[in-house]
């Protein structure tokens, strides 16, 4: 009888340890340090059914650091609000790519949003990549945007204009040729149905089908690898209804 009772102890403790296992797959923990900041609240947050809702907060007074938790099936977007309680609604969100595990973020007060650095999430390494990219292409055609206006202002002729315009429309095309190819190069990880999604959602079905052939199983079972797979489906779906 002693013996049994030992085995049952036995199976609930090796239990307990699979479940907290589990728990802490399905886990990711927010970490880090805001300097200069002596007052104010945390939150953890992320977009569901189109709404920001708020997954975990704290509220610090006089130390710095914070950690925050949350359920998490697959990597997505998260944003780590800070209400500052001075009625300033600018500079007090990051969004960063969070995983499973820790991801740690170490910012200042001042510069909150700028100043962000961020580790522990590969797909977060990724997103800084592309935007760095990005952001030479958003560069050069605010430099093309303002060229148009000043000649349309002068009211020169058209065909200056149409020469203007056809640059802005390569260099927009550029620009979606590089998201198909930086989501098709890093076909493995969850940024590359997001930057379907969220960047190239409008592109041709055949480019978008081109990409997802490519995704690995684990990636298109993801939260965005669903949802760009419903999106092509809802696409293909209108077009057979326009024909």
């Amino acid at each position: 009888m002693k013996k049994i009772y030992q085995l049952i102890i036995l199976l609930l403790l090796v239990s307990g340890c699979i479940n907290e296992d589990l728990n802490d797959m399905d886990t990711i923990e927010v970490k880090g340090s805001i300097e200069g900041l002596r007052k104010g609240t945390l939150y953890l947050q992320k977009i569901q059914d189109s709404i920001l809702i708020d997954l975990d907060s704290i509220v610090l007074k006089g130390s710095p650091e914070f950690s925050l938790k949350a359920k998490i099936n697959s990597p997505e977007i998260f944003y780590l609000y800070l209400d500052k309680k001075d009625g300033d609604t600018l500079n007090d969100r990051i969004r960063f790519f969070g995983e499973k595990g820790t991801v740690e973020i170490n910012t200042l007060l001042k510069t909150y949003e700028s100043s962000a650095v961020i580790s522990g999430s590969e797909n977060h390494i990724l997103l800084e990549e592309y935007l760095t990219f990005i952001r030479k292409f958003d560069q050069e055609n605010l430099k093309l945007v303002k060229i148009y206006f000043n000649e349309l202002r002068e009211n020169n002729v058209s065909e200056k204009l149409d020469s203007i315009q056809k640059k802005m429309d390569n260099l927009l095309l550029r620009r979606y040729l590089f998201t198909l190819n930086f989501a098709s190069t890093n076909y493995n990880r969850e940024i590359a149905p997001y930057l379907l999604l969220t960047e190239v959602n409008d592109t041709s079905i055949k480019l978008l089908d081109s990409v997802m052939v490519k995704l690995s199983p684990e990636v298109k079972i993801s939260k965005y690898g669903k949802d760009i797979q419903l999106l092509i489906k809802k696409r293909k779906k209108e077009e057979r209804n326009s024909d």
